[in-house]
């Protein structure tokens, strides 16, 4: 009887697939490298999904986050401060994958028997290799693997004569500067975020649920070529738009209520974020106006974005802006996150920035990019004012990626889903 799956081991190997040329891989490895001596750390072992896309170009569907306790997150990336390439290892469910999503050449499979839980391999693999008795970063600020399987590295690693350290902010810190191609990445996500935002003005009506809506925005960036977001996306209806991060129910969209919509675009897993809110019917004046005025910070923020404003003096600007017109006490959240290479469950990158923070000296650099959210509780309950942009921070200029005009969006009652 043939062995299909020795065959298919032996020779499966698909056309390589990553985003990104193998010069540009080399570089991030020497940046890595270079903070790792900063901070001391011989060898790191990566294991959030960013991390290994970031180094390698992994992309999977599964990487068992809260799998059985049998089925153990353990597979990951190692490298060495100074020694060689880096190291991949895995499960031999995914030996054909990681041929064609990963540009990886020291693959290291977990032997069959042990298939599932691989740190006694990624252990004896690397006292092997000469690379145990330093000190070792992992990443305690990832959600994979959790708490228990982190543990169980650290006491491996300790039993090994090393030192085990947090080593999460060295790719965390290493991605905050984005390379031209990452940023045209993202831009290409901006379109894809403006197709959301379209599907959503366009689906929205009298009658028909929040889930409609956020099929048929799923359904549109997919059409464009977006992959899916982090963060299941918000359509938010009526009371509930009063909340931002609900998720779309089947509840029915009446006349007279604000809907809310939250979108991601993605490409090549680097996200682009704009939300806007939808009102069914004519809005109350005092809606309109109070809306507006939650709306021309974006006016101002256009004008302020330039290549290494300071953090401080932005927020300081916005939150001048938001006490003149007498609206601060109304603030929901107010200010920004780093956005670019996401993956389920959060979109949320590592940089976060307050309207508190005046004093903060963190510049946006060319290469940089973050949201910026102006998200204030409007008059009658009718919902917050969902108004979030991307900055994109570039060598000689800013700006704001999506062009879906800022407004209210009022959607005509001749429209209703209703017959």
């Amino acid at each position: 009887m043939s062995n299909h799956r020795a065959h298919v081991l032996d020779h499966c190997h698909p056309a390589l697939e990553v985003p990104f040329s193998r010069e540009e891989y080399r570089d991030r490895l020497t940046k890595i490298r270079t903070r790792m001596a900063a901070d001391r750390i011989d060898v790191l072992y990566l294991t959030a999904p960013e991390s290994l896309f970031y180094v390698s170009g992994y992309t999977c569907e599964w990487y068992q986050a809260q799998s059985p306790k049998s089925w153990p997150a353990t597979s990951g990336i190692a490298i060495h401060r100074d020694r060689g390439d880096f190291i991949l290892f895995d499960t031999p469910s995914e030996q054909i994958m990681v041929r064609f999503a990963t540009i990886a050449e020291d693959i290291r499979i977990f032997p069959i028997d042990d298939r599932r839980d691989g740190i006694a391999f990624i252990i004896d693999e690397l006292r092997a290799s000469g690379w145990l008795g330093g000190t070792v970063g992992l990443e305690f600020y990832s959600y994979r693997p959790n708490p228990a399987i982190s543990q169980r590295f650290r006491s491996a690693f300790e039993a090994a004569d090393c030192a085990v350290t947090d080593g999460s902010d060295v790719l965390r810190d290493v991605r905050w500067v984005k390379s031209p191609q990452e940023m045209a990445y993202i831009e290409r996500a901006g379109r894809i975020t403006d197709v959301g935002l379209a599907a959503a003005r366009d689906t929205i009506r009298s009658g028909v649920s929040e889930l409609e809506v956020y099929g048929e925005m799923i359904r549109a960036m997919a059409k464009a070529g977006g992959e899916n977001p982090s963060i299941t996306l918000p359509v938010l209806s009526g009371p509930r738009a009063n909340c931002g991060h609900a998720l779309a129910g089947r509840r029915i969209i009446g006349e007279g209520e604000q809907v809310n919509v939250d979108v991601c675009g993605v490409f090549n897993r680097y996200h682009c974020n704009a939300a806007r809110s939808f009102y069914v019917g004519e809005p109350p004046r005092e809606v309109i106006e109070f809306y507006e005025q939650a709306a021309g910070a974006m006016d101002l923020l256009e004008g302020l974005i330039r290549p290494n404003i300071r953090v401080g003096d932005l927020v300081k600007a916005l939150k001048a802006y938001y006490d003149d017109q007498g609206i601060w006490e109304s603030a929901s959240w107010v200010g920004g996150y780093e956005l670019g290479i996401g993956f389920p469950p959060d979109w949320v990158g590592n940089f976060v920035y307050e309207m508190s923070d005046e004093d903060s000296n963190v510049e946006f650099e060319p290469g940089t990019v973050v949201n910026f959210e102006s998200v204030f509780y409007a008059p009658r309950m009718s919902g917050l004012t969902y108004l979030i942009e991307t900055l994109l921070f570039r060598n000689d200029s800013a700006e704001i990626a999506s062009r879906m005009p800022r407004g209210l969006h009022v959607i005509s009652s001749e429209h209703s889903a209703i017959p």
